[in-house]
């Protein structure tokens, strides 16, 4: 079914052509106006950026995603090897190998990545797009290497985001609720310093995992309560909430200059990230995460505690 897409030679005639339906998707709805697609160019975005290429709604015409990037980009796998980074073309194995893309639906595009070569690992990406202004991902997974030095697997997501004028997340801190929060306001110093936020429930890796300047292997001494956070782009909220199916972690990351320069070149686009972190999995088994993004004008905190209440509380 996927045979056609994947070949080099068919993405590069797509990207090409840019075919509405061969490697994305706008949709259109009262609430938002968004892009879907995979690897694939499209103007000004780049290819190898996967995921939600633009995001706005009627009264936000700038999206709150770096044009030539993305939002809930699926970037790289990782563990404890010593020579993560030392070849681009592996570290980020999700965005350099070919996807398919695949319309199910009036609200709903599948990116599909069959095994890839170095880490073993084929994925399907869905996207669902609500009338009422949010985006669903449900993302899973199956690693066909058993290979993974560190006792894991880790699946990083990235979105760059546009230029804010506050590059901080905000999540509630280990040990408050949405019924009693205790907001942090988290923003690092800079690159791969203290970027990774863990659960109450969570443990670093083993020694020496946080010697490198990996977003992933550098872990904050805060805590997070539940595995959301917020952010402020111009006078709206981006709200991201995340799920691991059982057994998987969630870990929340920012960069204060991860996604490069702004237009102006007087500052940095922030990225604000997420990881699933999967103990001791086994070849062949399917583990997943599922995600909500929402994009809004804002109201204030207590009207993201209730977006948060009605996600998790469902």
């Amino acid at each position: 079914m996927y045979a056609a897409l994947l070949t080099a030679a068919a993405l590069t005639l797509l990207n090409a052509d840019g075919v509405e339906g061969a490697n994305y998707h706008r949709y259109d709805t009262p609430a938002i106006t968004c892009v879907i697609g995979d690897n694939a160019a499209l103007g000004q975005h780049r290819n190898r950026y996967n995921g939600v290429y633009s995001l706005t709604t009627p009264g936000l015409k700038d999206s709150p995603f770096v044009p030539s990037y993305a939002g809930l980009n699926l970037e790289h796998y990782f563990d404890l090897r010593p020579d993560i980074n030392k070849d681009g073309h592996t570290f980020f194995e999700p965005r350099n190998e070919p996807m398919a893309f695949k319309q199910i639906d009036a609200y709903t595009s599948e990116l599909y990545q069959p095994v890839t070569p170095y880490w073993g690992v084929e994925s399907t990406t869905r996207f669902t797009v609500s009338p009422e202004g949010h985006i669903d991902m449900d993302f899973t997974c199956t690693p066909h290497k058993d290979h993974w030095v560190g006792g894991f697997m880790g699946i990083f997501w990235a979105s760059y985001i546009n230029a804010p004028i506050n590059k901080s997340i905000y999540f509630l801190q280990a040990g408050s609720s949405l019924d009693k929060p205790r907001w942090l306001q988290y923003c690092t110093q800079r690159h791969g310093l203290n970027s990774t936020v863990l659960g109450p429930d969570d443990a670093p890796f083993s020694e020496g995992g946080e010697s490198t300047t990996n977003l992933f292997a550098s872990v904050s001494p805060l805590r997070y309560a539940l595995p959301f956070y917020y952010g402020r782009f111009r006078d709206h909220v981006l709200i991201f909430l995340y799920e691991a199916d059982e057994g998987g972690r969630i870990r929340l990351t920012q960069s204060p200059s991860g996604g490069g320069s702004t237009p102006t070149g007087d500052d940095t686009n922030p990225a604000w990230d997420v990881q699933l972190i999967v103990p001791n999995p086994e070849v062949g088994k399917t583990y997943g995460m599922k995600a909500r993004l929402i994009v809004k004008p804002w109201e204030g905190r207590e009207d993201v505690l209730e977006h948060a209440r009605a996600y998790y509380e469902k």
